[in-house]
């Protein structure tokens, strides 16, 4: 077992994944933050790109923050670091999907662009890449990550239904990247991240999405965060799964290489 700082309290996953107790979220994010920017390092002096897989949404923002704060202060060649982002919302229009506008407030293209690489843009060297997916053509994002690998993942579980990017309870543990149709029980967990929904009929009523599959097969490395008294249900799910549950999506950690799980101490309380 690894020693952390006297803000940690690490313990035993039921499983192989190992469990790590943060005392705050800004703790959580530090730590994941140096791991993030000691792999950009790495991966710079290997003259390769570093790949990082990102939510949108509230979850990882300590995570973002503190990565932009260590790119400042170490000064980061981030030339070599590509965003890839998991999800966004969709509409449909006669037959055809498209995403929505990424001006949207709640547009995951903007959240990538506007809350995880300008911050980073204006704290380190270089511009990152940022790959998102597009519904008119779900395989490319699939291809590109395929091709290219995800050295960290980060991952986050909804509150009240476990979905995972928007991989819905239901959801095979080998599914791919695709557009998918949200339940009430995900537009209800997306109230809460943009409350300008007001309701749940008020989210757009479909998603681009990576898969399950996508997750596990392409990443080398994948951290499960969760921070908050909102998210002591999902701790807990995940905290007692040692493998995939299909009516708890965000279990697919379990199935991914070198796993582990973030949790702040309301959440595991």
């Amino acid at each position: 077992m690894t020693e952390h700082t006297e803000h940690t309290e690490t313990a035993a996953h039921s499983g192989r994944t190992e469990c790590t107790v943060f005392a705050t979220p800004e703790a959580l994010g530090a730590a994941l933050a140096s791991e993030i920017a000691d792999g950009i390092e790495t991966s710079a002096a290997e003259g390769r790109a570093f790949v990082l897989g990102c939510p949108g949404g509230r979850s990882a923002r300590p995570v973002y923050r503190a990565l932009a704060a260590e790119a400042s202060r170490r000064r980061l060649d981030l030339s070599h670091l590509v965003i890839v982002m998991m999800d966004e919302y969709v509409v449909r229009e006669g037959g055809r999907f498209r995403n929505v506008d990424p001006g949207e407030a709640f547009s995951v293209v903007r959240f990538g662009r506007d809350e995880i690489v300008s911050p980073l843009v204006a704290s380190g060297i270089g511009t990152p890449e940022l790959w998102t997916p597009d519904a008119a053509d779900p395989q490319r994002h699939e291809d590109r990550i395929a091709a290219a690998g995800i050295d960290l993942f980060i991952l986050a579980s909804g509150s009240g239904d476990g979905h995972v990017a928007f991989n819905t309870p239901g959801t095979p543990v080998d599914a791919r990247s695709r557009v998918v149709e949200l339940p009430e029980s995900t537009r209800r967990d997306n109230v809460r991240t943009h409350p300008d929904f007001g309701t749940p009929d008020g989210v757009p009523p479909y998603g681009v999405t990576v898969g399950t599959g996508t997750i596990a097969d392409y990443s080398k490395r994948a951290v499960m965060i969760a921070h908050g008294v909102e998210k002591r249900t999902a701790a807990a799910r995940l905290s007692a799964a040692t493998g995939y549950d299909p009516a708890w999506p965000a279990t697919i950690v379990h199935a991914c290489r070198s796993a582990a799980l973030y949790l702040d101490a309301a959440a595991a309380a």
